[in-house]
Protein backbone atom coordinates (compact mmCIF):
# COMPACT_ATOMS: atom_id res chain seq x y z
CA UNK A 1 0.00 0.00 0.00
CA UNK A 2 1.47 3.13 -0.96
CA UNK A 3 2.32 5.45 2.12
CA UNK A 4 0.57 8.42 1.04
CA UNK A 5 -2.59 6.47 1.14
CA UNK A 6 -5.50 5.89 3.34
CA UNK A 7 -8.15 3.58 3.27
CA UNK A 8 -11.60 4.81 4.30
CA UNK A 9 -15.15 2.69 5.07
CA UNK A 10 -17.08 3.04 1.65
CA UNK A 11 -19.76 3.67 4.10
CA UNK A 12 -18.50 6.87 3.85
CA UNK A 13 -20.14 7.93 0.54
CA UNK A 14 -16.83 8.82 -1.25
CA UNK A 15 -16.67 8.13 -5.06
CA UNK A 16 -13.42 6.29 -4.23
CA UNK A 17 -12.35 3.61 -1.27
CA UNK A 18 -8.97 5.40 -1.14
CA UNK A 19 -8.12 9.07 0.56
CA UNK A 20 -4.83 10.79 -0.17
CA UNK A 21 -3.52 11.26 3.54
CA UNK A 22 -2.84 14.77 2.35
CA UNK A 23 -6.19 15.75 2.12
CA UNK A 24 -6.17 15.60 5.99
CA UNK A 25 -3.19 17.84 6.37
CA UNK A 26 -4.17 21.28 6.89
CA UNK A 27 -0.80 23.06 7.36
CA UNK A 28 -1.40 23.29 10.99
CA UNK A 29 1.85 22.29 13.21
CA UNK A 30 -0.73 22.53 16.63
CA UNK A 31 -3.67 20.16 15.06
CA UNK A 32 -3.18 16.84 15.09
CA UNK A 33 -5.70 14.72 13.43
CA UNK A 34 -6.79 11.79 15.45
CA UNK A 35 -6.14 8.50 13.82
CA UNK A 36 -7.89 6.22 17.04
CA UNK A 37 -11.11 7.68 16.92
CA UNK A 38 -14.16 5.54 15.89
CA UNK A 39 -12.47 2.65 15.36
CA UNK A 40 -9.79 3.65 12.93
CA UNK A 41 -6.92 2.66 14.83
CA UNK A 42 -4.43 0.30 12.81
CA UNK A 43 -4.30 -2.09 15.56
CA UNK A 44 -8.10 -3.13 15.36
CA UNK A 45 -8.92 -6.44 14.55
CA UNK A 46 -10.37 -7.55 11.03
CA UNK A 47 -9.64 -3.90 9.65
CA UNK A 48 -7.52 -3.12 6.73
CA UNK A 49 -5.64 -0.95 8.25
CA UNK A 50 -4.06 -3.72 10.51
CA UNK A 51 -1.72 -4.13 7.56
CA UNK A 52 -0.70 -0.71 7.42
CA UNK A 53 3.13 0.42 9.12
CA UNK A 54 2.31 2.54 12.04
CA UNK A 55 4.48 5.01 10.46
CA UNK A 56 1.83 5.70 7.49
CA UNK A 57 -0.34 8.14 9.06
CA UNK A 58 2.04 10.96 10.10
CA UNK A 59 0.98 14.68 10.08
CA UNK A 60 3.06 17.93 10.55
CA UNK A 61 1.61 18.62 13.75
CA UNK A 62 2.17 17.46 17.47
CA UNK A 63 -0.13 16.90 19.95
CA UNK A 64 -2.08 19.54 21.59
CA UNK A 65 -3.74 19.76 25.01
CA UNK A 66 -7.31 19.07 25.15
CA UNK A 67 -7.48 22.46 26.91
CA UNK A 68 -5.91 24.40 24.63
CA UNK A 69 -8.37 26.28 22.15
CA UNK A 70 -7.22 25.65 18.71
CA UNK A 71 -6.91 28.95 16.67
CA UNK A 72 -7.58 28.57 12.92
CA UNK A 73 -6.44 30.58 9.85
CA UNK A 74 -9.11 31.26 7.05
CA UNK A 75 -7.22 29.11 4.77
CA UNK A 76 -7.16 26.27 7.46
CA UNK A 77 -11.04 26.78 7.66
CA UNK A 78 -11.36 26.73 3.77
CA UNK A 79 -9.14 23.06 3.76
CA UNK A 80 -11.26 21.98 6.69
CA UNK A 81 -14.31 23.00 4.85
CA UNK A 82 -13.48 21.27 1.69
CA UNK A 83 -12.83 18.46 3.69
CA UNK A 84 -15.74 18.07 5.05
CA UNK A 85 -18.19 18.27 2.27
CA UNK A 86 -16.45 14.92 0.59
CA UNK A 87 -16.84 13.36 3.76
CA UNK A 88 -20.65 14.81 4.37
CA UNK A 89 -22.49 14.77 7.84
CA UNK A 90 -22.50 11.45 8.78
CA UNK A 91 -18.95 11.17 7.84
CA UNK A 92 -17.61 14.18 10.00
CA UNK A 93 -20.23 12.81 12.93
CA UNK A 94 -17.93 9.34 12.39
CA UNK A 95 -14.64 11.17 12.33
CA UNK A 96 -14.50 14.68 13.07
CA UNK A 97 -12.19 15.52 16.11
CA UNK A 98 -10.93 19.15 15.29
CA UNK A 99 -14.18 20.80 15.71
CA UNK A 100 -17.88 19.73 15.35
CA UNK A 101 -19.43 18.64 11.93
CA UNK A 102 -21.92 21.39 12.43
CA UNK A 103 -18.81 24.02 12.78
CA UNK A 104 -17.06 22.21 9.37
CA UNK A 105 -20.16 22.13 7.26
CA UNK A 106 -21.12 26.56 8.45
CA UNK A 107 -17.69 27.20 6.72
CA UNK A 108 -17.87 25.04 3.88
CA UNK A 109 -21.53 27.54 3.51
CA UNK A 110 -19.50 30.49 4.14
CA UNK A 111 -16.84 29.69 1.24
CA UNK A 112 -19.83 29.08 -1.55
CA UNK A 113 -21.20 32.49 -0.18
CA UNK A 114 -18.16 33.92 -0.48
CA UNK A 115 -17.44 32.71 -4.48
CA UNK A 116 -20.36 35.08 -4.85
CA UNK A 117 -20.01 38.32 -2.82
CA UNK A 118 -16.24 38.55 -3.76
CA UNK A 119 -17.08 39.02 -7.48
CA UNK A 120 -19.64 41.24 -6.71
CA UNK A 121 -17.25 43.36 -4.32
CA UNK A 122 -14.84 42.97 -6.99
CA UNK A 123 -17.17 44.04 -9.92
CA UNK A 124 -18.65 47.03 -7.54
CA UNK A 125 -15.31 48.53 -6.69
CA UNK A 126 -14.08 48.63 -10.08
CA UNK A 127 -17.28 49.68 -11.41
CA UNK A 128 -16.41 53.06 -9.04
CA UNK A 129 -13.20 53.22 -9.86
CA UNK A 130 -13.87 53.50 -13.66
CA UNK A 131 -17.07 55.63 -12.88
CA UNK A 132 -14.15 58.48 -11.21
CA UNK A 133 -11.42 57.74 -14.54
CA UNK A 134 -14.71 58.83 -16.55
CA UNK A 135 -15.49 61.92 -14.52
CA UNK A 136 -11.39 62.58 -14.76
CA UNK A 137 -11.21 61.71 -18.76
CA UNK A 138 -14.30 64.45 -19.47
CA UNK A 139 -13.00 66.90 -17.07
CA UNK A 140 -9.55 66.71 -18.69
CA UNK A 141 -10.79 66.64 -22.00
CA UNK A 142 -13.05 69.76 -21.83
CA UNK A 143 -10.49 71.79 -19.61
CA UNK A 144 -7.94 70.96 -22.02
CA UNK A 145 -8.88 71.01 -26.14
CA UNK A 146 -5.35 70.28 -27.37
CA UNK A 147 -5.07 67.10 -24.90
CA UNK A 148 -5.37 63.96 -27.46
CA UNK A 149 -5.93 60.34 -26.06
CA UNK A 150 -2.72 59.29 -25.39
CA UNK A 151 -1.94 62.95 -23.19
CA UNK A 152 -5.36 62.18 -21.17
CA UNK A 153 -4.07 58.74 -20.24
CA UNK A 154 -0.19 60.07 -18.76
CA UNK A 155 -2.49 62.44 -16.96
CA UNK A 156 -4.85 59.88 -15.18
CA UNK A 157 -1.28 57.52 -14.79
CA UNK A 158 -0.04 60.83 -12.44
CA UNK A 159 -3.01 60.07 -10.49
CA UNK A 160 -2.85 56.31 -10.40
CA UNK A 161 -5.55 55.05 -12.64
CA UNK A 162 -3.73 52.64 -15.58
CA UNK A 163 -6.11 52.78 -18.33
CA UNK A 164 -5.25 52.42 -22.13
CA UNK A 165 -5.64 55.40 -24.78
CA UNK A 166 -8.44 53.41 -26.37
CA UNK A 167 -10.30 53.42 -23.31
CA UNK A 168 -9.90 56.77 -22.85
CA UNK A 169 -11.02 57.48 -26.33
CA UNK A 170 -14.18 55.08 -26.06
CA UNK A 171 -15.43 57.14 -22.77
CA UNK A 172 -14.71 60.57 -24.46
CA UNK A 173 -16.70 58.88 -27.66
CA UNK A 174 -19.42 57.47 -25.34
CA UNK A 175 -19.48 61.35 -23.57
CA UNK A 176 -20.06 63.25 -26.90
CA UNK A 177 -16.62 65.12 -27.23
CA UNK A 178 -14.64 64.97 -30.47
CA UNK A 179 -10.95 64.26 -30.78
CA UNK A 180 -8.24 66.76 -29.56
CA UNK A 181 -7.93 67.72 -33.37
CA UNK A 182 -11.54 69.24 -33.55
CA UNK A 183 -12.07 70.33 -29.78
CA UNK A 184 -8.85 72.49 -30.40
CA UNK A 185 -10.34 74.23 -33.38
CA UNK A 186 -13.38 75.17 -30.96
CA UNK A 187 -12.70 77.40 -28.18
CA UNK A 188 -15.25 78.28 -25.19
CA UNK A 189 -16.13 81.02 -24.22
CA UNK A 190 -15.34 80.09 -20.65
CA UNK A 191 -12.16 79.12 -21.81
CA UNK A 192 -11.56 82.33 -23.61
CA UNK A 193 -12.41 84.52 -20.64
CA UNK A 194 -9.84 82.43 -18.47
CA UNK A 195 -6.96 82.49 -20.74
CA UNK A 196 -7.25 86.23 -21.39
CA UNK A 197 -8.58 87.41 -17.96
CA UNK A 198 -5.83 89.01 -16.76
CA UNK A 199 -6.06 91.66 -19.79
CA UNK A 200 -9.78 91.72 -19.92
CA UNK A 201 -12.37 93.92 -18.26
CA UNK A 202 -16.32 93.90 -18.15
CA UNK A 203 -19.11 96.45 -18.02
CA UNK A 204 -22.67 97.07 -17.46
CA UNK A 205 -25.42 99.36 -17.05
CA UNK A 206 -28.16 98.96 -13.82
CA UNK A 207 -31.19 101.30 -13.32
CA UNK A 208 -32.11 102.99 -10.14
CA UNK A 209 -35.41 104.77 -9.32
CA UNK A 210 -34.38 107.97 -7.30
CA UNK A 211 -37.14 110.89 -5.67
CA UNK A 212 -36.72 113.96 -6.70
CA UNK A 213 -38.56 117.15 -7.08
CA UNK A 214 -39.79 116.45 -10.10
CA UNK A 215 -40.70 112.73 -8.68
CA UNK A 216 -39.02 109.30 -9.75
CA UNK A 217 -36.03 109.64 -12.02
CA UNK A 218 -34.38 106.81 -13.67
CA UNK A 219 -30.40 106.74 -12.77
CA UNK A 220 -27.99 105.20 -14.99
CA UNK A 221 -25.14 103.21 -13.02
CA UNK A 222 -22.35 102.44 -15.34
CA UNK A 223 -19.15 100.49 -13.61
CA UNK A 224 -16.25 98.95 -15.08
CA UNK A 225 -14.50 95.42 -13.70
CA UNK A 226 -10.89 94.72 -14.02
CA UNK A 227 -11.47 90.74 -13.73
CA UNK A 228 -8.27 89.28 -12.49
CA UNK A 229 -8.22 91.78 -9.67
CA UNK A 230 -12.03 91.94 -9.01
CA UNK A 231 -11.16 95.92 -8.88
CA UNK A 232 -14.54 97.88 -9.90
CA UNK A 233 -14.66 101.61 -11.10
CA UNK A 234 -18.15 103.59 -11.35
CA UNK A 235 -17.49 105.20 -14.73
CA UNK A 236 -20.97 107.47 -14.56
CA UNK A 237 -24.31 107.91 -12.12
CA UNK A 238 -26.66 110.10 -14.62
CA UNK A 239 -30.15 110.77 -15.58
CA UNK A 240 -29.26 112.23 -18.80
CA UNK A 241 -26.67 109.08 -20.20
CA UNK A 242 -26.22 110.18 -23.94
CA UNK A 243 -24.31 109.86 -26.62
CA UNK A 244 -21.51 113.13 -24.99
CA UNK A 245 -21.58 111.58 -21.75
CA UNK A 246 -20.29 108.51 -23.29
CA UNK A 247 -17.81 109.41 -25.00
CA UNK A 248 -16.85 111.50 -21.91
CA UNK A 249 -16.55 108.67 -20.31
CA UNK A 250 -14.24 106.98 -23.03
CA UNK A 251 -11.57 108.92 -22.59
CA UNK A 252 -11.49 109.18 -18.85
CA UNK A 253 -11.16 105.22 -19.06
CA UNK A 254 -8.53 105.45 -21.54
CA UNK A 255 -6.30 108.25 -20.12
CA UNK A 256 -2.97 107.53 -20.50
CA UNK A 257 -1.89 108.52 -17.06
CA UNK A 258 -4.57 107.34 -14.43
CA UNK A 259 -7.22 105.71 -17.19
CA UNK A 260 -8.89 102.47 -15.44
CA UNK A 261 -8.32 100.67 -18.71
CA UNK A 262 -4.66 101.10 -18.83
CA UNK A 263 -3.04 97.50 -19.88
CA UNK A 264 -5.97 96.27 -20.90
CA UNK A 265 -6.81 94.68 -24.11
CA UNK A 266 -10.63 93.20 -24.34
CA UNK A 267 -13.56 95.08 -22.92
CA UNK A 268 -16.53 92.91 -23.10
CA UNK A 269 -19.91 94.51 -22.53
CA UNK A 270 -23.81 93.83 -24.09
CA UNK A 271 -25.56 95.26 -26.83
CA UNK A 272 -26.71 98.04 -24.82
CA UNK A 273 -26.82 101.05 -26.96
CA UNK A 274 -25.57 103.74 -24.69
CA UNK A 275 -22.49 101.67 -25.89
CA UNK A 276 -22.24 103.84 -28.88
CA UNK A 277 -19.97 103.85 -32.16
CA UNK A 278 -18.12 106.64 -30.39
CA UNK A 279 -17.69 105.21 -27.62
CA UNK A 280 -16.45 101.29 -29.11
CA UNK A 281 -14.11 103.68 -31.66
CA UNK A 282 -12.40 105.99 -28.73
CA UNK A 283 -11.77 102.57 -27.12
CA UNK A 284 -10.33 100.89 -30.47
CA UNK A 285 -8.19 103.74 -30.64
CA UNK A 286 -6.48 103.23 -27.75
CA UNK A 287 -5.64 99.35 -28.13
CA UNK A 288 -8.55 97.92 -26.04
CA UNK A 289 -11.18 96.04 -28.37
CA UNK A 290 -14.62 95.73 -27.75
CA UNK A 291 -15.91 92.58 -27.97
CA UNK A 292 -20.32 92.60 -27.28
CA UNK A 293 -22.15 89.74 -26.46
CA UNK A 294 -24.67 87.74 -28.07
CA UNK A 295 -28.28 88.88 -27.80
CA UNK A 296 -30.14 87.45 -24.66
CA UNK A 297 -27.22 85.94 -23.56
CA UNK A 298 -26.01 87.07 -20.13
CA UNK A 299 -24.06 84.92 -18.96
CA UNK A 300 -21.22 85.92 -21.29
CA UNK A 301 -20.91 88.71 -19.13
CA UNK A 302 -21.60 86.91 -15.96
CA UNK A 303 -19.04 88.82 -13.55
CA UNK A 304 -20.96 91.70 -14.89
CA UNK A 305 -24.47 90.13 -13.37
CA UNK A 306 -23.30 88.93 -10.88
CA UNK A 307 -21.40 92.09 -9.24
CA UNK A 308 -25.22 93.93 -10.80
CA UNK A 309 -26.73 91.14 -8.87
CA UNK A 310 -25.23 91.48 -5.78
CA UNK A 311 -25.42 95.62 -5.66
CA UNK A 312 -29.01 95.42 -5.87
CA UNK A 313 -29.80 92.76 -3.80
CA UNK A 314 -27.27 93.48 -0.57
CA UNK A 315 -27.60 97.40 -0.80
CA UNK A 316 -30.13 99.18 -3.44
CA UNK A 317 -33.03 96.76 -3.11
CA UNK A 318 -33.39 97.69 0.14
CA UNK A 319 -33.17 101.05 0.40
CA UNK A 320 -35.23 104.31 -0.63
CA UNK A 321 -33.01 107.15 -2.69
CA UNK A 322 -34.05 111.08 -2.09
CA UNK A 323 -31.63 112.82 -4.82
CA UNK A 324 -28.36 111.98 -6.71
CA UNK A 325 -26.25 111.97 -3.52
CA UNK A 326 -27.85 109.77 -1.55
CA UNK A 327 -27.68 106.91 -4.73
CA UNK A 328 -23.90 107.87 -5.38
CA UNK A 329 -23.25 107.75 -1.38
CA UNK A 330 -24.61 104.46 -1.33
CA UNK A 331 -22.95 102.76 -4.33
CA UNK A 332 -19.58 104.17 -3.09
CA UNK A 333 -20.03 102.45 0.20
CA UNK A 334 -20.95 99.50 -1.22
CA UNK A 335 -17.82 99.08 -3.76
CA UNK A 336 -15.81 99.73 -0.65
CA UNK A 337 -17.32 96.71 1.34
CA UNK A 338 -16.78 94.84 -1.82
CA UNK A 339 -13.15 95.52 -2.42
CA UNK A 340 -12.04 95.64 1.41
CA UNK A 341 -14.76 93.56 3.58
CA UNK A 342 -16.32 90.96 1.40
CA UNK A 343 -15.28 87.84 0.83
CA UNK A 344 -15.32 86.07 -2.81
CA UNK A 345 -15.83 82.68 -3.80
CA UNK A 346 -14.43 83.15 -7.02
CA UNK A 347 -11.45 84.62 -5.36
CA UNK A 348 -11.44 80.64 -2.89
CA UNK A 349 -13.60 82.96 -0.27
CA UNK A 350 -10.92 85.56 -0.04
CA UNK A 351 -11.17 89.65 0.19
CA UNK A 352 -9.43 91.38 -2.97
CA UNK A 353 -8.08 93.83 -1.06
CA UNK A 354 -8.07 93.04 2.93
CA UNK A 355 -7.47 95.88 5.79
CA UNK A 356 -3.60 95.16 6.87
CA UNK A 357 -4.20 93.24 10.35
CA UNK A 358 -7.92 92.53 10.17
CA UNK A 359 -8.41 90.04 8.45
CA UNK A 360 -7.69 86.47 10.41
CA UNK A 361 -6.37 85.23 13.73
CA UNK A 362 -8.27 84.48 17.36
CA UNK A 363 -6.65 86.93 19.36
CA UNK A 364 -7.91 89.74 19.92
CA UNK A 365 -11.66 91.17 20.56
CA UNK A 366 -14.19 90.99 17.90
CA UNK A 367 -14.87 94.21 16.06
CA UNK A 368 -17.90 95.16 13.90
CA UNK A 369 -17.55 97.49 11.72
CA UNK A 370 -21.30 98.81 9.85
CA UNK A 371 -21.67 100.50 6.69
CA UNK A 372 -25.06 102.11 5.87
CA UNK A 373 -27.16 101.72 8.93
CA UNK A 374 -25.92 97.89 9.25
CA UNK A 375 -26.90 96.68 5.92
CA UNK A 376 -23.71 96.28 4.99
CA UNK A 377 -21.29 94.57 8.04
CA UNK A 378 -17.72 93.27 8.34
CA UNK A 379 -16.16 91.49 11.51
CA UNK A 380 -13.03 91.13 12.57
CA UNK A 381 -10.40 91.23 15.20
CA UNK A 382 -8.18 93.91 16.58
CA UNK A 383 -4.81 93.36 17.52
CA UNK A 384 -4.00 91.90 21.36
CA UNK A 385 -2.36 95.63 21.64
CA UNK A 386 -4.97 98.31 20.04
CA UNK A 387 -7.44 96.06 21.65
CA UNK A 388 -6.28 96.69 25.17
CA UNK A 389 -5.41 100.47 24.63
CA UNK A 390 -9.16 100.72 23.65
CA UNK A 391 -10.78 98.82 26.55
Amino acid sequence: MPQHMIFMPKTIGLSSWWLPAKALNIGCKTVPIDCTHSGLSSSAEGSPLATVPTNTITTKAQPVKKDVKLALSNTQRRKLAKCGKKLGRKGLIQYASIVTPDRILYWHRKLVALKYTAKRKIQTDRQKEMEVIREFCIKFAEENASWGYGRIQGALSNLGYEVCDTTVGNILRAAGIPPSEERIKKSTWKQFVRSHMATMCVADFLTTEVWTLHGLVRYHTLFVMNLAKRKVQIAQISCQMNGQVMAQVARNLTDAEDGFLTGMKYFVCDNDTLFTNEFCETLETSGVKVIKTRVATPEQNGYAERFVKGLKEECLDRMIFFGERSLRKAVNEYVEHYHHERNHQGLDNLIPFPYAGKTKGRSGSVVKFERLGGLLNYYYREKGEEARLAG
